[in-house]
């Protein structure tokens, strides 16, 4: 029964300490992300703008799936170069020209959006929307905001 006791306890210890090891080797990484390193002020107005990227998004693919080439243009046009251009100054001198490598195309994605709606099917939007989104993705996974 000592035996026992002791092999058990002994399959206890190790699997926790692999459990304990597991854990270890699936934390999350640091964040290694750049900070743009923007005031609150800067940061809420930021926030706001990435809100209504996403938001136009969403209406991109509600329009898409009811195939209503104006509601695609309406939401495109939101998040195209209008709005990269009402970017505070303040914004866009702290922002690095790795940001504006990915912004920059993203707004006009929006924008050959815009055009496309008019005469392409929606299986090409979709797609177009698709690699929209891969530049959403890439900013995210490269900046922050604090």
């Amino acid at each position: 029964m000592k035996t026992m006791n002791r092999w058990i306890l002994w399959l206890v210890l190790c699997m926790t300490s692999f459990t304990s090891l597991a854990t270890d080797l699936n934390a999350p990484p640091l964040d290694q992300r750049i900070s743009l390193g923007l005031t609150e002020v800067e940061k809420a107005s930021f926030l706001s703008e990435m809100r209504q990227m996403l938001a136009s998004i969403q209406g991109i693919i509600s329009g898409i799936a009811k195939e209503d080439s104006g509601q695609i243009i309406k939401f495109a046009r939101y998040s195209g170069n209008r709005m990269a251009r009402a970017t505070p100054l303040s914004i866009k001198a702290k922002t690095p020209m790795a940001f504006k490598e990915i912004g920059a195309p993203t707004h006009m994605m929006f924008e050959e959006l815009v055009v496309r709606a008019e005469t392409d099917d929606m299986q090409t939007l979709t797609e177009l929307t698709g690699r929209i989104m891969k530049q959403c993705l890439a900013c995210h996974e490269m900046f922050k905001t604090n």
